[in-house]
């Protein structure tokens, strides 16, 4: 896996060539947290979260991407998979702030309806 500077690198250079209307009333930005945070659903430790657009009272419109969540996922990828993961999470996460932004929620049920898919999965394997 590439490291937290180099991943930082590749997330800030990816961020840095979408269009400046992505940015629009993101005022704190995109960053990278070291962790590998689970999804709540997560039922087998298999469930981690990548990315997350956070709307704060205090610190704003802001997105993260978890280096340690792209470790375990995607730890034995080489580094052009990895850049690709990074951009495809990235634009999952700017497309939250953008429906945010217009009022819209399609992305969120989504993932809502992912995360059944998921759990329904798991429910069968249980079986």
């Amino acid at each position: 896996m590439i490291s937290l500077e180099v991943f930082e690198e590749y997330t800030m250079e990816t961020a840095d060539s979408f269009p400046e209307v992505f940015f629009r009333e993101l005022n704190g930005g995109v960053m990278v947290r070291a962790g590998s945070p689970l999804h709540p659903a997560a039922e087998d430790h298999d469930l981690f979260i990548l990315g997350e657009y956070h709307i704060d009272r205090y610190l704003g419109r802001f997105i993260v991407l978890y280096y340690g969540s792209f470790a375990q996922c995607y730890g034995t990828c080489s580094e052009e998979e990895i850049q690709v993961q990074i951009r495809k999470v990235l634009l999952h996460e700017f497309r939250h702030h953008l429906e945010s932004l217009a009022g819209e929620r399609d992305l969120e049920i989504e993932d809502a309806v992912n995360v059944s898919q998921y759990k329904a999965k798991k429910r069968q394997e249980k079986t």
